[in-house]
Parts: structure tokens; sequence; C-alpha cells
């Protein structure tokens, strides 16, 4: 019945999410084109398929519950792996969202972190649900990510941390932290009922290089240092322990213990350059769920 759900959701991925044919889906799962068609009528028999693809499914995979079982997940999403990999992270924003969206009400507010990912998270999200959503943001730089918040479909009220996310000065950025609106913002993210975290690797292709934030100069200090990615931009080692740098003196962001003491906080990344970072995100116990892609689930669990 596992294996059979498992087949259920990846057609369902492929035909309504990736826009594959029913042939060129029989053909990359080895099954008949019938056998395609079959999986599809039972995915809307068994509401798999409603406006959006319940997570329900994917949430039982076996791969999903090695991974709950190995790291001690709340919860554990694994989507298909696209052939195309440049469309994993929108990929993962996709289900990210769907599985939000059946949790979300009118009252739910939701921490938001610096980046690609969330931001393609939160799009996705306050266009597919039927309540208007409330977003806290865990970093300054949010609104940066957030072209299409004055659309009259974009169903969000925002509370943004009036601030960049890194400072020029230690004694700059501890003046604005004390700023009311700044220190309103921190607990309001202590009071919110989901997290959204995305998780950065140590590449050229990183945002916060692309975006102008650090230079490739200090990606290479802090992997000296032994960063192999971050958390909400704090750095991190192999075995999650931070990395003690000036950087953090100069960052507007929520810090990592006080993440860890959060429930629901949902971890979103996927591919190989990620897989090294996702460990140590979860050795250091910073997020409750994570929604991930088939390949890197296997190399998380060492298949």
């Amino acid at each position: 019945m596992k294996y059979e759900n498992e087949l259920i959701l990846k057609a369902a991925w492929h035909y309504y999410i990736e826009g594959l044919t029913q042939q060129t889906i029989a053909e990359k799962l080895g099954i008949s084109r019938m056998k395609v068609m079959r999986l599809l009528d039972a995915a809307k028999e068994t509401g798999a398929i409603q406006f959006r693809i319940s997570p329900e499914l994917g949430k039982q995979l076996p791969l999903s519950q090695k991974l709950r079982d190995k790291w001690n997940l709340k919860n554990v999403l694994v989507i298909p792996t696209p052939d195309d990999h440049s469309l994993t992270n929108e990929y993962l924003a996709m289900a990210a969202a769907n599985y939000l969206a059946d949790q979300v009400t009118e009252n739910t507010f939701i921490n938001m972190g610096y980046g690609d990912t969330p931001s393609r998270v939160l799009n996705h999200l306050a266009n597919i649900t039927d309540v208007p959503i409330s977003i806290v943001s865990f970093t300054g730089g949010v609104n940066y990510y957030l072209p299409n918040s004055t659309s009259n479909i974009f169903k969000a009220k925002l509370h943004l941390y009036p601030a960049p996310l890194l400072l020029s000065s230690k004694e700059v950025c501890q003046a604005i932290k004390e700023e009311p609106s700044v220190a309103e913002i921190s607990r309001m993210v202590k009071l919110s009922s989901f997290s959204i975290v995305g998780i950065g690797a140590m590449n050229s292709e990183a945002t916060i290089i692309s975006n102008g934030i650090l230079s490739k100069n200090d990606f290479t200090y802090l992997t000296m240092q032994g960063a192999v990615g971050d958390v909400l931009t704090h750095f991190i080692d192999k075995d999650g322990n931070p990395i003690h740098t000036g950087i953090e003196d100069r960052l507007i962001s929520t810090p990592l213990e006080t993440l860890k003491e959060l429930s629901n906080v949902i971890g979103i990344a996927g591919g190989e350059q990620k897989v090294n970072v996702i460990k140590a995100t979860l050795k250091g116990g910073y997020i409750d769920s994570l929604i991930t892609d088939e390949d890197t689930a296997r190399k998380l669990l060492g298949e």
C-alpha cells in the first residue's frame, strides 16, 4: 500500500505540477500508460488532488518515515527530484505552500527568513490560501523578496523588521535592535504558529552572495572557519555549531537559540550542494520538520 501511495504521489506531481504527459510519466516510472491513468484517477478519488496536492501522501512515503525516525523530526515531506535541477527550489516552495495551506487560519502568524526559497513559499501560499495570512520576518532584509506584496491577490499582512539584514558596524546594529519597532518584531517572532526556514549552502550561487550582502572572500573566510552553510544567515559547522565571526555582531536576525525554542519550524532545502548543511541543521536541532526532494533525502539517509 505504501508503494502504491508513492506511485500516486509521483504520478500526480509529474502530471499536475511538472506538466509531463502520461506517456512520459509511464516511461519515467517504468509502468504502463494505463497504470498512470489509474494512479491519476486514484489521486482524485483519495483527495490527493484537489485544487492542490495534499501533503498527506508525501508524509507517508518510506523515505519520509526513515528521515523522521533517523532525525527525530515531527514531519517530513519528500517530493520527486525534478529532472531540471534548477526547478528544485520552486517545486519545494510549492510543496511547502501546499503543506501550510491546509493548516493556516485567519489568525495564523508565520515567521519567514531572508532568502529566495522562503519568498517563493510566501508568494505561493498567499495566492492559494483561502484566508489572509500574517507574516513576521525572522531577519532584516526580507522586504527585498516581496515584489508582489502590493497585489490585490496577495493575501498577506506583513510585519517586517524595518532594517537591512547586515549593518555597517556592531554599534549601528545594536542601536537599531534597541529601536521599539525592531524590538516589537522580535517579540512577535516568539508567538508565531509556524516558521519557514531556508537553508543556505557555501557556494557561489548562494542568495546572500548574489545579492551582494557578503562577498566571495567572506565565504572563503567562513569556509576556512569550518562553515558548511547558514540558517537565518547564522553560519554553522558540520555538527551544527555556530561559527563566531564579526558578521554576527552586524546581523539583524533571530538568534539560533531562539529558533530552537520555537515550535513548528519547517526547514526547506534540496539539492546535492545542500546535503552537508541540511545534515548540520538537523544535528543542531534547529528545525522540527523538513521538506526536501528524493535525491537529497536518500543522501541524508546515506543511501
